[in-house]
């Protein structure tokens, strides 16, 4: 198992939270960006610069996760297509994105862009809250203990 970061858009507390883990459980950690990204030094830790772009994080994480990778990302069609491929994703609010649950959440997703672009105000996503912290590290924690039991 490797973690997938989509490192653009997911919060430094996050990134903190899977430094540690990376180093705790000596997994290998994958930051995807399209801007320079500091890294702690680790030989568990790396980062990879991708040219700007729609979708070239994404594309890049998707072309080399495996099954049985981590993906952690907010981005819904993201997840989805790592879930197709087998790989867990885990969201920044630590919610485990399923076979059974991502139709739904990106179902929710296009209704939110089709309201937006209709004029509607939607509001935006709240910053991450400790409760969303500690949830994420709790999820964490338990994916990869049984990455641990497993092997």
């Amino acid at each position: 198992m490797k973690i997938w970061v989509d490192a653009d858009a997911c919060p430094v507390v996050i990134k903190d939270i899977l430094f540690r883990a990376a180093e705790r459980a000596e997994i290998e950690t994958i930051l995807v960006a399209n801007h320079y990204l500091k890294i702690p030094p680790s030989k568990y830790i790396s980062f990879v610069q991708v040219s700007s772009g729609f979708d070239v994080a994404d594309d890049e994480i998707v072309n080399k996760a495996q099954a049985h990778d981590l993906v952690i990302t907010a981005d819904i069609p993201l997840a989805a297509e790592a879930v197709e491929k087998g790989c867990l994703a885990l969201n920044p609010r630590g919610e485990l994105y399923t076979e059974s649950n991502i139709k739904q959440r990106l179902n929710m997703r296009d209704f939110m862009d089709t309201l937006r672009s209709s004029g509607i105000q939607t509001g935006g996503v709240p910053p991450i809250s400790q409760a969303d912290r500690q949830a994420f590290a709790n999820n964490l924690d338990k994916l990869l203990a049984k990455r641990k039991q497993g092997s």
